[in-house]
């Protein structure tokens, strides 16, 4: 797992830096257990990708804050090109992007440039602030957080396949950028005795994964430094629907769905969970045009999981994909 460890060996130093001393005893053997070829049967399948990857040069310039983050040399040869589509065709299925490395554009099932646009408006402006994305997928939202001049971002996802799209990525647009990968959960990051470390938290898509949604919302809040900002962007039901859904057995065809509350219910577990100034920013429902089948993620999409007559409804009959990004302040 050598990749893995120069990348934590760019990480480690910043640690001190940006006074995450803490996390220094207890994410070393989180991440050796995490890391664990043998527990992950995937490994062995994206490990000789990731090392034909490596071998690549990283690349003459790259562009962060734009819709696809882009990595680009010259010269990069015909073969060279044939080689890399190959090399990075074996982590599909790619979720979250879009990506344009060398030309060749990884096109992703979610157009996650348009969730940004939808975010990035409202947030309290990202420049040398310290940031943490939990569920961050293959970390298109880092560079972009980056390109708006955060000075540390930190993404948290328990999957390997989503670390192995990361490092990949990285390689191009420069291993010096600080952006870094934990394969942990937020419940494995360590609390700080100060807890005042990250400016912005950014949860994502991840809330009505959460069996326990309150307990989410306030280990997130134990990572923001008091006044710092949280972006919580989760799945809603229309108001008119009511307080809250418990889908029976799947929601869009998603067995691993909790809870899916109402904006004004959401509202009420983030002030009663103590953030302050609570708002909803932004709601939408979610198009066949953001999220789709691609030649980078060729299973079922959206659209399988909506009712083919009426895509207001998912296949099993409840309201459609809808979702609300809330910001809410840790008070001071």
């Amino acid at each position: 797992m050598k990749h893995h460890h120069q990348h934590y060996a760019n990480f480690w130093p910043q640690l001190e830096k940006f006074r995450l001393n803490h996390w220094l005893t207890s994410l070393p053997p989180a991440l050796d257990m995490a890391l664990d070829a043998d527990a992950n049967g995937n490994l062995p399948r994206w490990l000789p990708a990731l090392d034909r990857i490596m071998q690549f040069p990283t690349s003459d310039q790259a562009w962060l804050n734009q819709s696809a983050i882009t990595a680009r040399s010259e010269g990069f040869s015909e073969a060279d090109c044939v080689e890399l589509t190959e090399a990075l065709r074996a982590f599909i299925p790619w979720r979250k992007g879009p990506f344009e490395i060398e030309n060749i554009a990884i096109d992703t099932e979610w157009r996650s440039d348009w969730k940004w646009d939808r975010v990035a408006p409202h947030l309290a402006p990202l420049e040398g602030r310290k940031v943490l994305d939990i569920g961050c997928g293959s970390g298109y939202h880092l560079w972009r957080m980056l390109g708006d001049g955060a000075s540390l971002a930190v993404g948290v996802d328990p999957s390997m396949l989503f670390m192995t799209q990361f490092l990949a990525i990285k390689h191009f647009l420069g291993e010096d950028l600080p952006a870094y990968f934990l394969p942990l959960t937020l419940e494995q990051l360590p609390a700080s005795q100060q807890s005042d470390v990250f400016d912005t938290v950014f949860s994502m898509g991840v809330l009505y994964h959460r069996r326990s949604p309150i307990d989410h919302i306030l280990d997130l809040k134990r990572q923001l430094r008091p006044g710092g900002e949280l972006v919580l962007e989760t799945l809603v039901v229309p108001d008119d629907f009511g307080q809250l859904l418990v889908p029976r057995e799947r929601y869009a065809q998603m067995n691993n769905v909790w809870f899916i509350p109402s904006v004004d219910e959401l509202q009420l577990w983030l002030e009663k969970c103590g953030f302050k100034n609570v708002r909803c920013v932004d709601l939408n429902q979610t198009s066949l045009e953001e999220q789709r089948s691609t030649e980078w993620m060729d299973w079922k999409s959206l659209e399988d999981f909506l009712d083919p007559n009426d895509h207001n409804k998912t296949v099993e009959g409840y309201p459609a994909p809808l979702r609300a990004v809330m910001l809410a302040d840790k008070p001071k």
